[in-house]
Formats: structure tokens, C-alpha cells, sequence
């Protein structure tokens, strides 16, 4: 492991990739504590300390960007929204689906009306946002959350946030050009990982002073390990389908042998996309609440987290956004014509059309079990919380998308290593994260 970590700074390339992305990090850490114009910070955190529900989500997911007031309170999530928006009519509005078809030209156009439904959303969410800050006032805090409620502030929280936003969207994409990992995803790993010191310290608080029992925190940490394990187990599954290699001949002489390897199909395709998606439309209704739509209000407090009406449609979206997702980003019928124009076939299985809706039914198969365990994984933890009183501090999701991201970063490290001849992270002959048999 540690000739591993020294392989990394034998790399140029790599050691300034791993550097970016701590930096942008970093800068998104630090951006966390610049305080909206005319908002006390102190009378917000009394605030979200006796709040849940869907403001502890929303905080949580903002990286407690929220609590503190910050220009970055909206967080990464009107990106993640306008994504969803955007792949969703893509499937419907054929002008959109040909542009996703174009390849990487059409994928640079979906971008940049990604960043612009981005920036409409960052617009209507920060209003809310405002609104639901002002609403505070005279609540359970000593002081008024917002000493200003004029028009001003409300103009001056718009650009705020939505300049926080489109910076926090920026520094995604330059990590993902320019750093190691997925930018996106390790900014709500980032934000989620920051509240962990505090967690183990508030636990070991409670724990000194007999409000949590030894037993209780004990069994805690197994099903924290036993989840960690399963989501490795899922992460790394695969489907091994069999292809060959046909034998070429000129004449009587015949060069080559037939060579059978691997196409490798992920149990869990869609990674960690489908909570992420699910969590970001669910929080959807507190910006409408916030801007006063008649019905979200109820709609609101009847999906408060931890509820059977939030936990159903949780797990409905999950399993709903993980065939999705891998419909959008598995093409069989592409692979089936790039397998026969390398002259590979699958074995008892015709080229073409046959080979297509077999890549199909396969990958529709195993995609049953990956979107099951992710309903189970990101729903059951937060059971416990709810109906047994449980001391998790880190949902189902959370821990997902932290192990996820995780195993995601390290596997990108070990490409690089390995492609350079060094060994990898996890072990002296390359290395081991690999695919389990499906």
C-alpha cells in the first residue's frame, strides 16, 4: 500500500490530477462559510439544530452549507435536477434525443442546456430559499434569522445563490476535466464526508453520557460494516458474457486461433446516479412549499423523511431511475454492431439483431437485482432510525454514495498506475478491485 501511494507521486500527470481536485475541494470547503448578505449565521444554525426532515436532507446534501447561511446553500442540486430534466425529455422530444445521438458534439449542446435549466433552477429554488429564511424569523431562534426582509434581499439572496451554484457547477466539471474522479459526484461526497468528524464526536458524546449504550452503538457498527460490505459486493459484481474470436484463414493456412474473452456487464450500471436523482426530485416540493404553490404544503408534510409515504416513493424512484439510467447509457445494439465489426460473436448466439436482445435481456435482468439492493441499501438504515430508534447519523443513501464515489476514485487511480506499469492501490500485482461473477 505504501509503495502504492509512492507510485502516485512517481507520476507527473497523476500527482497533478490528484492535487486539482483536493484544490477545488478545498475551495468549495472554504466557500461554505461566506455568509449570505443581511442573514445571521448564528440564529440559522439555532434554526436547522431543532430542524429535520427535509431541511436536514437538503443540508446534508449542500455539504451544511444550509445551517451556515452560505452562498453555496442551494449546493449542486438544481444541476442534478436539470440533469434529470433534460435525460428525461431526451427520451420523449425527438429534437433532444437526435442530439444525443450525435455522439460527443450533441453531448457538448446537451451540456450547455443542462447548465442553462441549471441556472432557471437556481433562480426559483433561491427565491424559495429566501423566502423560507425570512419565514424563520421569530421561530425557536433567540435572534431574527434575516434582520432586512425587503425586496433587497430578496435580490441580493437570488444572485448569491445562484452565482454559488453555477461556481459550485464550474468547479464539478473542472475536476472532471482536469482532476481525478467525477466532479459532481465528489463535491456531495465532500459535502457529506465534512459532517463526519462531528458525527463520531456528538456520538461519543451521547455514548459518555449513557444516552446511547454500548450494545446499541455496537450493533450500529456492525450493520454500518455489513452495508459497507454489500455495497462493495454489489459495486464490484459483474456479468462475464463469453465472446469469441473467429478464426482467419487465406487459402489452405489458417492464422490465429479462435480467443474467447470477456464483455463485462455491471450488476449496479447506474452507480450512484438513482439516489442522488431521487433525493434531488423529492426535495423539489420544499422549494415549491417555499414559494407558496398551493398543495405543496401538504404534499410536504405528508413525505417527511422517514415516513412510509417517503420511504415508498423512495424506493418507486430508485428502482424507476436505475433502469433509467442504464437504458440512457447502455446501448445494445451499438455494442452488437462493434462486436461484429471486430469479427467477435457471442457463442451460440447470432450476430446482429439476436446479439442486441441478448445484451438486452441480460443487462434488464441483472439490473432487477442492482436496483433492489440500492432500494434496500439506501431505505433500510433510515427504517431503523425512524421505527427503532436507532443512532444513525448517515443514511442508507449517504453511505452509498461515500463508498460508491470511493471505489469509483480509487478504481481511476489504478488505471492510471497500472497503465504506467506500477502496481495498484490494493495490492503488489495490480489491482483487485475487480468484478465478482455474476
Amino acid at each position: 500500500m505504501l509503495n502504492a501511494l509512492g507510485n502516485i507521486a512517481k507520476i507527473p500527470e497523476l500527482r497533478r490530477r490528484i492535487l486539482f481536485s483536493l484544490g477545488m475541494i478545498a475551495v468549495y470547503r472554504i466557500g461554505i462559510f461566506v455568509t449570505l448578505p443581511g442573514v445571521n449565521r448564528t440564529a440559522m444554525r439555532e434554526v436547522m439544530a431543532q430542524g429535520s426532515g427535509f431541511l436536514g436532507m437538503f443540508n446534508l446534501f449542500s455539504g451544511g452549507a444550509l445551517e451556515q447561511a452560505s452562498i453555496f446553500a442551494l449546493g449542486i442540486m438544481p444541476y442534478v435536477t436539470a440533469s434529470i430534466v433534460l435525460q428525461l425529455m431526451s427520451m420523449v422530444f425527438k429534437p433532444l434525443e437526435e442530439l444525443r445521438k450525435e455522439g460527443e458534439a450533441g453531448q457538448r449542446k446537451l451540456n450547455q442546456y443542462t447548465r442553462y435549466a441549471t441556472i432557471a433552477l437556481a433562480v426559483v429554488q433561491s427565491i424559495a430559499i429566501a423566502q423560507q429564511m425570512v419565514s424563520f424569523n421569530g421561530s425557536v431562534a433567540t435572534e431574527d434569522v434575516v434582520r432586512d426582509t425587503g425586496p433587497w434581499f430578496y435580490i441580493l439572496s437570488c444572485i448569491a445563490l445562484t452565482t454559488g451554484t453555477a461556481f459550485i457547477m464550474w468547479l464539478g466539471e473542472q475536476i472532471t476535466e482536469r482532476g481525478i474522479g467525477n466532479g459532481i459526484s465528489l463535491i456531495i461526497f465532500a459535502g457529506i464526508v465534512a459532517d463526519l468528524p462531528d458525527a463520531l464526536i456528538d456520538t461519543a458524546r451521547q455514548v459518555s453520557i449513557g444516552q446511547i449504550q454500548p450494545v446499541a452503538l455496537l450493533l450500529v457498527a456492525g450493520i454500518v460494516v455489513g452495508i459497507i460490505a454489500m455495497i462493495v459486493f454489489f459495486e464490484r459484481g459483474q456479468r462475464r458474457i463469453p465472446i469469441a474470436f473467429a478464426k482467419r484463414g487465406v487459402g489452405r493456412r489458417t492464422y490465429g486461433e479462435t480467443a474467447t474473452q470477456h464483455l463485462p456487464l455491471k450488476v449496479n450500471a447506474s452507480g450512484v446516479i438513482p439516489p442522488i436523482f431521487a433525493s434531488s426530485l423529492l426535495m423539489f416540493p420544499t422549494t415549491l412549499a417555499g414559494l407558496n404553490v398551493p398543495g405543496m404544503q401538504a404534499v410536504q408534510d405528508a413525505m417527511v423523511p422517514g415516513s412510509w409515504q417517503f420511504n415508498t416513493v423512495f424506493i418507486v424512484m430508485i428502482v424507476f431511475f436505475s433502469f433509467f439510467y442504464t437504458a440512457v447509457t447502455f446501448q445494445p445494439v451499438e455494442m452488437a454492431d462493434n462486436l461484429k465489426k471486430q469479427g467477435a460473436f457471442i457463442p451460440k448466439v447470432k450476430q446482429g439483431k439476436e446479439t442486441a436482445d441478448y445484451l438486452d435481456f441480460v443487462m434488464t435482468r441483472i439490473t432487477v437485482g442492482g436496483a433492489l439492493y440500492m432500494a434496500f441499501v439506501c431505505s433500510v438504515p433510515g427504517f431503523l432510525q425512524s421505527q427503532f430508534h436507532v443512532p444513525f447519523f448517515f443514511g442508507g443513501t449517504s453511505i452509498m454514495i461515500v463508498v460508491g464515489v470511493a471505489l469509483d476514485t480509487i478504481q481511476q487511480v489504478e488505471s492510471h498506475l497500472i497503465t504506467r506499469h506500477y502496481e495498484g492501490l490494493t495490492g503488489p500485482r495490480g489491482p483487485r478491485i475487480r468484478g465478482r461473477r455474476g
